[in-house]
Formats: structure tokens, sequence, C-alpha cells
């Protein structure tokens, strides 16, 4: 199979060093200094970008999961009737890149491949053929300057583009998205969204896969896919087509160094990529993908499957509160220099059988990991950046948190609009379309109580 047509990346300067950054490539174009103003972690205006793009802020007093999960027209449990080989999950994601070009709706699709060298690293590309798509399924793990590919893209004639991104690129290409209509006569941008967690290197997930490959008596090099499912357990593949199953409970968490996670991953509030046109992720999905359709682009992307997909609507049972509750006492523990709390080995075979049976399942248990990010993100920047705190949490994740004891003290919440735009009168959504890589990233909710 001949190499895909894509926009390399070569003789990019280093990214500058700034204290929380994931690389996400506006620092590498020809304008730097945009940073300041595209940012996730510098001063992010989430309601205003939420009208920009959708038409207007979140709703949760008309439908109580946008607190949580962003603005959306609808959510679904979904899965590829015909499941693409070698696919993530069944492959919604790449397929959805692939018939909008088949259909000529784009004629270029920005998103992430990997490493000839290295299958766990991510190589931005620019993809212009719809079976090129397939070298892009799967997670990848660390990071890559997406954006930096948005100038040549722009400069190679493509007008119609699709991005698929994590949150923090997204944000980005939303802050930056007026200005490239106007400067560049760019036509039309469709966003995929996937969500993401704790991301880290690809160095540091290396090591993550030894301590996995130690537990499990394997060689790290032979593990060719990892994914966190939602029935408490990571699912191995190996190089010979093993497959096996791993509790959430019997991963080696506790033995992760303290900044095995960077600062930006630990305070991101952003996992279910709100700002995408539609998020295709899997928490709240039972064993399926979960779409969140955000917009009427959004629709448009849920269309052009048709009959491909089956979808329904997704399940929710149990209850999210006692799990929260003990990731938040992880939380604090470890941002106080402690180290977690380790469940007895004897007694985790016998919570991580019990935990899938009756833990939060479905949307109530992706509630549970926004509320995790939210809890996380605040004692983590208190710890470690509390000058930051005011600019960079918005309005809702004080009220995602309030359930935990936990709310603003004196000069840790931006006043105005921002401080309480969840609970702004809501408006009839006027939904418009826009932009902004393949495969979800993420690291698992923990069960109640300690973990290890």
């Amino acid at each position: 199979m001949s190499q895909p047509p894509f926009v390399a990346l070569p003789g990019l300067p280093d990214a500058p060093h700034r204290d929380l950054c994931t690389d996400c490539g506006v620092s590498r174009t020809a304008s730097p200094k945009r940073c300041g103003s595209a940012c996730q972690f510098i001063q992010p205006d989430y309601p205003a970008l939420e009208v920009k793009v959708h038409g207007r802020t979140r709703a949760p007093r008309k439908a109580p999961d946008e607190l949580h999960f962003g603005v959306h027209q609808r959510m679904l449990r979904a899965s590829l009737k015909v499941p693409a080989d070698g696919a993530q999950w069944t492959g919604i994601t790449t397929r959805l890149a692939q018939r909008l070009l088949e259909t000529g709706a784009v004629d270029a699709v920005l998103t992430m491949k990997p490493d000839p060298a290295d299958r766990w690293r991510p190589v931005p590309v620019l993809i212009t053929r719809p079976e090129d798509m397939a070298q892009c399924r799967g997670m990848r793990m660390g990071y890559a300057p997406l954006l930096a590919l948005l100038e040549p893209a722009l400069a190679a004639g493509h007008k119609r583009l699709a991005v698929v991104g994590i949150p923090c690129q997204i944000y980005a290409l939303r802050s930056l998205e007026a200005e490239l209509k106007a400067r560049t006569g760019l036509e039309r941008l469709y966003v995929i969204g996937t969500p993401c967690s704790d991301n880290t290197s690809t160095e540091r997930f290396h090591q993550f896969l030894e301590l996995i490959a130690a537990e499990t008596r394997d060689d790290p090099a032979d593990i060719t896919y990892l994914e966190f499912r939602a029935d408490y357990h990571v699912e191995l593949r190996y190089a010979d087509g093993r497959k096996r199953a791993v509790p959430f409970l019997m991963l080696p968490l506790s033995q992760l160094p303290p900044d095995f996670f960077p600062l930006t991953c630990r305070s991101c509030v952003d996992y279910t990529n709100s700002l995408a046109d539609i998020t295709v992720g899997y928490m709240g999905g039972e064993g399926e993908q979960w779409l969140l359709v955000r917009n009427q682009r959004g629709e448009e992307l849920v269309q052009l499957l048709g009959h491909e997909l089956n979808t329904r609507a997704p399940g929710s049972s149990g209850t999210r509160h006692g799990p929260v509750k003990g990731f938040l006492a992880n939380v604090e523990r470890a941002a106080g220099g402690l180290p977690l709390r380790r469940m007895p080995q004897w007694l985790r075979p016998v919570v991580g059988w019990l935990m899938p049976k009756v833990g939060p399942k479905g949307l109530e248990f992706a509630r549970a990991r926004v509320e995790m990010k939210a809890v996380e993100s605040i004692v983590h920047l208190r710890r470690e950046q509390p000058g930051k705190m005011k600019n960079m949490l918005p309005g809702h994740v004080w009220e995602l948190a309030a359930p935990y004891g936990l709310s603003p003290a004196a000069g840790e919440q931006r006043p105005g609009p921002e401080a309480a735009h969840d609970m702004a009168p809501d408006t009839a959504p006027t939904p418009t379309g826009t932009m902004a890589g393949s495969g979800e990233r993420r690291h698992p909710p923990e069960p109640p109580g300690p973990a290890g």
C-alpha cells in the first residue's frame, strides 16, 4: 500500500517553554504569541466559545446532563454494524472522517497516525484519501503539535477541513477559528472530538506498559493494544492474537511517579471535549461507543453513517457519590505529597469482581469521571498553581465539585458571567458549525475507597 499523501512537519522550531503546555501546535506556527488568547490553560472562556460554536451555553435546568457533558442535542450508545478491522472500538471516529472525504464534504482531515518506529507515539498527518484513514485507527499516548498542520494545509489550498482532536487542541482551534476564516478563506470545518482524561508523554506511557507487563508477566513489546473499558477492566491485546482483561484495581497506579501525569492533564476541565461538533467516546457506552451530538454539524456527521450505524439510548445505573468521594480522598492525599493508600492484595480480586456488578454504569459512570476531573483540577491547582485558579476553572467546575465539599475561596473564582454561566437563563439553540486527533486518551476512574 502506498504511503498516504500528507503534509509533513520537517524543521519545526522547538516549542517555547511554558509552565502549562500540551504542545497543541499553536506555538510552532507563524504567530506563536496567539497562545496567549487561544490556550485552554491561560484564561479560557468556555461560555463565549459555546455560544459561537453551538449557539448557546449549557442549560442544565432544561437538560441536567449538560452540566456534566456540555451542550448537546442528543446522546447515543452506538456501534458500527460492521466493525472495522483493528479499530479501537468499532471504528466510528475513523469512519466519520472517511465519509467526509468520500462525499467530498472536506478536502482533507487533520488527525494523528502512529509513528512508524513506535506504535504508541502520535504523529500529526493531513489525510486526503479515504482509504488512508485506516492507518490512523486506535489510541495514541503522548503529545503532538497537530495545529502546526493548519497553516500548511491552508497554504496547500485545502479550504474545507475536518479535524479530529483532543480537548486542548480543539479549544485552541475554536479560539482561532474566526481569524482563520477571515484571513485564509476557510470555507468549512468539521470537528470530531475524542474525550481525553490524563495524557502523558509517550516515554512515560512506556513505563506504564512495563509496570502492567510486570503484573501480567508479559513482555511489554508484545502489547499491541490497550483499552480502558467501562466494565472496570483494561483490555490488552498481544502480537500473537491473545487478549486479556485486567481489572482496574490490579493496575499498578500507585507505583507511578507523582509527576507521571503533568499538571496540564491533572487540571484539565474538558474531559468530554465540549467544543466539538460531535464527541465520540466510551465512558457512557456500556461496552459500545458514546456519541454526544452537540450541534447541527454534529447531526450531519451522524447522518453520513446512515444505516452503517446501530444506535440506542444510553443506559444509566448505580450511584457515583461513593467512587468520587474515594477518588477525592486519594487525590488530596497525593497532592499533599503522601503515597496513595494501597488496597490489600488479597482484597483486590474481590473488589475487582464486585465493581462491575455494583458500581456506576453508563451515563452514571461518565458523570462520575467528569466529577472526578472537576475535584482533581481544584485540588491540584490549589496545591501547585493557586494563582491560576481564578482564570482556569470555569463556573460549572465548581458546581460539579460542590457535592463533595469543595467551594471557591476568596480569589479562586472569576467574578461576572463566567462564574455563573451554567445557571444562566436557557436560550434556544441556534447551532453553528466549525473546527478542530484519533483515539480517546484517558485514565480509569478510581473505585470507592483506597486504590492502588
